[in-house]
């Protein structure tokens, strides 16, 4: 198997610099350690110091200070390979979250139209998300269900994003199997706060979603209708989910106290790292 290349390009400018290149490297463990343990993927992530230069073969992920409607996500070159746009301020840290989420939806599903046949969920009255009769192909989105900051994790001092694991689609809950890396999902095709699922009803041809995106209201269902021929269904869910949240005005949940660790873990790692090197000296 090929090992697929990816690069962390600051086209801000205005990024902290050290914390771009800790953020690339936070990225390459994920995907070299954690990533593996459930998907079948082989990939590296690096930094790229010139935004003006894209090395062959790597996958870009450019991080950018903002974004046209509905233009988030993974897309497509005009040869047809992937890439990812990520809106990046020097004033939150919280993007490196949304860098991971972006590069593992690439390496999982790079074209964007994976699809996963397994048991219907509905909501019941009482708002809880529950196995329903009937069948849904699920986009295979590795993030989206368990997207919310609240559920990130740290390597080396670098808020990364959760993902779903394949046993998300198993049948039936089994003791001791993982349906996200953290284990914060706890039963197949659930959702936590703050997250969502589309899927395509395989009785109506209908795409429809689960929205948790309020993690203080109940979850819903949102009707898409038919996919349009010829886009990946992947940018198209991502154009109607940017319009939604625009429409709302949902304001994204942090973890300061998350982001407030990972600062202190990268301070000491770095103080560390300067004692070390006079150690070559």
């Amino acid at each position: 198997m090929s090992v697929i290349q990816v690069g962390i390009i600051d086209t801000t400018s205005k990024l902290d610099q050290e914390l771009v290149q800790s953020a690339a490297a936070a990225l390459n463990l994920q995907v070299i350690k954690d990533l593996p343990q459930f998907w079948n993927i082989q990939a590296t992530v690096s930094y790229l110091p010139d935004a003006g230069k894209i090395p062959p073969g790597v996958w870009p992920v450019k991080l950018v200070p903002k974004l046209p409607p509905g233009e988030g996500g993974v897309h497509m070159d005009k040869h047809n390979q992937p890439y990812s746009l990520v809106i990046a301020n020097p004033g939150s840290d919280e993007w490196t979250i949304d860098a991971s989420h972006e590069t593992l939806e690439m390496l999982v599903d790079p074209y964007g139209n994976r699809l996963q046949s397994a048991h219907a969920i509905a909501i019941d009255p009482n708002g809880t998300i529950t196995d329903n009769a009937g069948e849904f192909s699920y986009l295979v989105e590795a993030c989206d269900p368990c997207e919310a900051d609240n559920y990130a994790y740290s390597i080396q001092g670098v808020a990364v994003s959760d993902f779903i694991t394949p046993h998300f689609y198993d049948p039936t809950p089994t003791p001791g199997v993982r349906y996200s890396f953290t284990g914060a999902i706890q039963a197949p095709r659930r959702l936590l706060p703050g997250g969502y699922i589309s899927y395509v009803d395989l009785a109506t041809n209908e795409w429809q979603q689960i929205l948790w995106i309020d993690p203080n209201q109940k979850p819903i269902v949102r009707d898409l209708g038919p996919a349009p021929a010829g886009q990946s269904l992947r940018v198209w869910v991502d154009a109607q989910m940017e319009a939604y949240k625009q429409k709302i005005r949902h304001k994204r949940a942090l973890n300061p106290a998350l982001l407030d660790r990972c600062r202190k873990r990268r301070t000491e790692l770095s103080r560390i790292a300067s004692l070390r090197a006079k150690l070559y000296t």
